[in-house]
Formats: C-alpha cells, structure tokens, sequence
C-alpha cells in the first residue's frame, strides 16, 4: 500500500471528478491535495497540454506529491487561491474540486489532537507551521467567546455549560490534551490498544461535535471556505465546473448558497424580469452521495454530499 492510500481514500472519487467534465488540454484546480486520490484521477483523464494546480497547506501532504510535469503542488490555504493563480499567471479555469472533508491521516494521527480516540496535545491545526492551538483558544478564550464557537460550529445546545466548566477548570490547570478536556466534561474513558474508547453512542456524536468546533475555530474553515468559493466564481472560464464535497450542514449550507444564489448568505437578486443574477447554475436537482458499497467500504464517506455547478 502506497502513502497515498495509508494517508487518505478518496470519497465519491469517480462522481466529483466526473463533475469537472474535464477538458484534456483544460487548467484545474483540486484544493484539498491530501492523499492526492482526486489530483491523480484528474491527471489521468488530462492530455499533454493540461495542467492541475492543487493546494494543501500540510506538510505531511506534501509526501504524496505526484511527479508529473503537468502538475503544481501549492503549499497554501485554498482561500488564496486567487493570488496564487495570479502568480502563476492562470486568468481563468476550466474546473475546480474541493473535498472539503478532514482527511482519515489526521483523525488517525494520535500526535495532532483531531480525535477523542487519543490522548494527545489539543493542537488541531492544519498548518502546523503557523497559528493558534485548540490549547490556545481553549485557554485563553472567554466564557462567552467559548460559547458561541461550540454553539455555532458544534451545534451543542449545552454549549455554555461546556464553555462554563472549561473556564472553571483552567483556573486551577491548564487544559493541554484530549483527556484533560473529556475530565472537564466528566467522560469516562476506558483505554484498549492505545485507543480511548467511550460506549455511550450519543456522547460520541456529541464529543465529535465539539471537536468539530474547536478545529473550525482553529483552523478559519467556514471564513477561509466563503473567500475560496467567491474567488472561484470570478476565476471559472464560462462553462468551467465546480465540484464540492461537504460532510457537515455548516459547510453545506455555504457551498449550496454560493451555486444557487452566489453568495454565502444565500441572498438572491432577481433582473426586471424575475430571472436570478447568479454567475453559477446547479447541475442536477439532487445532491450526489455514496453508494451503500462504498459507504461500507469507506465509513468516512456516510455523511459525504457532492454538488456541482457550471459557470454561466
């Protein structure tokens, strides 16, 4: 098994591709490199004058680099695509796919404080170059600041008391790992192979969402989403493609109204005549999700929703 493989299986791999209805000699963009899986499958339907530029701002992504001329690794957050493109002198696109998912390598990772599963550090960053840890915010928080990202992000109705007993207890201690936080919340953890392990299936789902919230938090994802999906509007070549997997409502909700309406409020504006000013048009009624198959072979894939759109 390759790095590519062990980093990373690629969700509704032949579905998104697909949706870029690529152009042999076209310019791409994947924005979420990772393992590489959806980049490879890209290039192997691009001809000798097509050319992909993908993005990843982790270093250990940087491991599946693919060698091939008509490839440009860019070590960077995707909300620059823009400038990036710039650089590279590229006016326009022809397709561009995001798997806005986190990757199963950093949820697998013990060292990088992704998962409950592990205690490690609370670090949660995607850049570890640069930044605020879960730690930091954590720590140095307000209550009320607390709040609101648990609330937002995580969807917790008890997010003020979650943000009221981590106030509580980091007067006393700081909170540094996984296991300091699941004490402040009371959560009894058994450990088997390494792994914590908690039984109760509601206060998994519940934990995964307050992790959820304090990696968006950390890392700006919903900000750094709305900035990339706007500068790819501007940067799609009439009848270019855009192809975007989400895996939470949060997400969802911003890629559905920047397609449908062109902004992530969802506001639409409607000409003299009624008709939608919008520089995207859905493709297709229906959101694409996984096959039982590869749900069952991928369980990371469950809650994945493709949506595509075209340039107008």
């Amino acid at each position: 098994m390759n790095t590519a493989e062990i980093y990373h299986i690629p969700v509704l791999l032949q579905e998104s591709v697909n949706g870029l209805a690529i152009q042999p000699n076209g310019v791409y963009a994947d924005v979420t490199f990772g393992g590489g899986g959806h980049s490879r499958e890209i290039l192997r339907r691009l001809g000798p004058k097509g050319h992909l530029y993908s993005f990843d701002q982790d270093a250990d992504a940087e491991k599946n680099i693919v060698d091939d001329e008509r490839f440009t690794f860019v070590r960077s957050n995707f909300r620059y695509l823009k400038n990036w493109m710039r650089f590279y002198e590229v006016e326009h696109i022809d397709g561009l796919l995001a798997d806005l998912g986190v990757s199963s390598h950093h949820f697998d990772d013990e060292e990088r404080g992704f998962s409950f599963r592990y205690d490690a550090p609370l670090d949660m960053r995607m850049n570890q170059r640069a930044g605020a840890t879960a730690t930091d915010l954590l720590n140095n928080y307000s209550e009320e600041q607390l709040a609101d990202v648990i609330y937002l992000y995580g969807e917790l109705k008890q997010a003020r008391k979650i943000a009221k007993a981590i106030v509580s207890t980091r007067t006393k201690k700081r909170i540094e790992t996984t296991g300091d936080l699941l004490r402040v919340l009371g959560v009894e953890a058994v450990e088997e192979d390494s792994q914590l392990s908690i039984a109760n299936p509601q206060l998994k789902k519940d934990l995964a969402r307050l992790f959820q919230a304090l990696r968006i938090e950390v890392n700006h994802e919903m900000q750094a989403l709305k900035e990339m999906l706007t500068s790819a509007q501007e940067l799609l070549a009439k009848g270019g493609r855009l192809s975007v997997i989400t895996y939470h409502s949060l997400e969802d909700r911003i890629v559905k109204n920047i397609m449908r309406a062109g902004n992530a409020e969802g506001k639409v504006e409607q000409d003299f005549f009624g008709r939608i000013n919008a520089p995207l048009r859905m493709i297709g009624n229906k959101v694409i999700t996984p096959s039982e198959q590869e749900m069952e072979q991928n369980p990371r894939s469950r809650s994945a929703k493709l949506r595509i759109a075209e340039k107008s």
